[in-house]
């Protein structure tokens, strides 16, 4: 596996927060938020993690690998959350949690 560099990960991280953060605000506006909990929690961690390892990777810190690691890890289930729904944001969350998955697996090899 090639390994990547920082920048290419920080984009794809970033994309994901930002998609992370319509697909939580697009949960906020179902009629049965109640339903909507889990993506919205995932959405909401998926954002958070990556902006932490984008935090991580700009400073270049040796920990940046752990935390690709962690932030593959919910980056694919909040894809999987995410394609439980059909709308566009839904959808787009869920390919960028995808794309960034793959980014940080690369990155943290």
């Amino acid at each position: 596996m090639v390994k990547i560099n920082y920048q290419d990960c920080i984009a794809a991280c970033n994309d994901c927060a930002f998609y992370c953060d319509l697909a939580a605000t697009a949960c906020l506006k179902q009629l049965d938020m109640a339903n909507m909990a889990r993506c919205i929690e995932l959405d909401m961690y998926c954002a958070e993690i990556c902006r932490a390892a984008v935090s991580f990777m700009i400073k270049e810190d040796e920990f940046s690998t752990e935390i690709c690691k962690i932030c593959a890890e919910i980056c694919e289930n909040c894809a999987q959350e995410c394609d439980n729904y059909l709308s566009i944001p839904f959808q787009e969350c869920a390919a960028a949690c995808r794309k960034c998955a793959t980014t940080c697996r690369q990155m943290a090899a």
